[in-house]
């Protein structure tokens, strides 16, 4: 799964959200901009992906017990991600930042939180009201975030990079539309739609 994990990754998701369990909550959430549910919901989702994919997860009420330490989270991250492994300390294959908030520099928090993980794969996911407003808020996130890394640092940044908006003006198509998958290309510095 390493080789093109975040395509991958989105493909579960893509499977795992648009069961009807998942989906009506999520989509209701998002349409009454219920965000903390919206959040809630999206937590659940991105877990249950994990465990499809293989890896154990850590989340607020997904107590990981595989660490020596075991809890919900670690280092602050909404949800982290595993492989199975023989070490007992290992590092995370997958980090996960669910920002509820609307606030440009939260979001740009979030992902300067998820590029400061060791990770084969790190997603911020975040709301919008319109999708238009999101290719805004990623040329806000390439010149804030990724453009503070110089050349050589970003070349080093191993792994794959996602920032994924939902959007409410298209919950019509939910899941399909809904969600637009930006990928961070490191040698260019900038995001494309995946």
């Amino acid at each position: 799964m390493t080789d093109h994990i975040a395509e991958d990754w989105q493909s579960a998701f893509m499977q795992t959200v648009q069961r009807y369990e998942n989906a009506i909550a999520l989509k209701d959430a998002a349409v009454d901009e219920r965000l903390g549910d919206w959040t809630t919901e999206l937590m659940a989702v991105v877990v249950a992906t994990c465990n499809s994919v293989g890896w154990q997860a850590s989340a607020i009420g997904h107590k990981l017990g595989m660490l020596p330490v075991s809890q919900f989270e670690y280092l602050g991250l909404d949800v982290m991600a595993f492989a199975d492994g023989e070490k007992r300390w290992r590092y995370p294959v997958a980090v996960f930042e669910l920002e509820n908030r609307m606030d440009d520099d939260r979001i740009a928090y979030s992902l300067w939180k998820v590029m400061c993980v060791r990770a084969d794969l790190r997603v911020v996911f975040c709301y919008r009201r319109s999708s238009d407003a999101g290719s805004a808020l990623i040329r806000f996130l390439r010149d804030e975030v990724v453009h503070a890394m110089d050349l050589t640092a970003r070349a080093k940044l191993e792994g794959e990079t996602l920032v994924v908006i939902g959007s409410r003006d298209v919950s019509a198509t939910f899941p399909y539309g809904f969600f637009k998958w930006w990928k961070l290309d490191t040698n260019t510095g900038t995001f494309r739609l995946n």
